[in-house]
């Protein structure tokens, strides 16, 4: 079979990229292109991280933590849950705030 090299236009959170890969990579690469964008969209949508430089870091490091612990036997899990973990920023936000609403009052 002829594995040639091809290039790719591909989009990630709106932004277009240039991915050059082998012939029989293509389909691979294509749903590698997918999965970042969803995790991604998934982070963005979140609400607690801006700027697409950061989001990339953060769906990579989630990934990268996902492959580590599958590499280490440890279960699989799905990848955090975004918005459990935002629900539970929103809780200690709101518990902050009405603690040092409380203080203010003390001067």
């Amino acid at each position: 079979m002829d594995d040639r090299s091809l290039t790719l236009d591909v989009s990630i959170l709106g932004r277009e990229y240039r991915v050059a890969c082998k012939e029989s990579e293509r389909e691979e690469l294509l749903q590698a292109v997918q999965f970042l964008d969803h995790r991604m969209r998934e982070i963005r949508d979140s609400g607690k991280v801006a700027g697409t430089e950061r989001i990339a870091v953060m769906a990579a490091l989630n990934i990268a933590h996902e492959v580590l612990r599958a590499r280490s036997g440890k279960p699989a899990t799905s990848g955090f849950d975004s918005a459990a973990i935002q629900r539970r920023i929103s809780a200690m936000q709101t518990a902050i705030d009405r603690a040092m609403a409380e203080q203010e009052k003390l001067f």
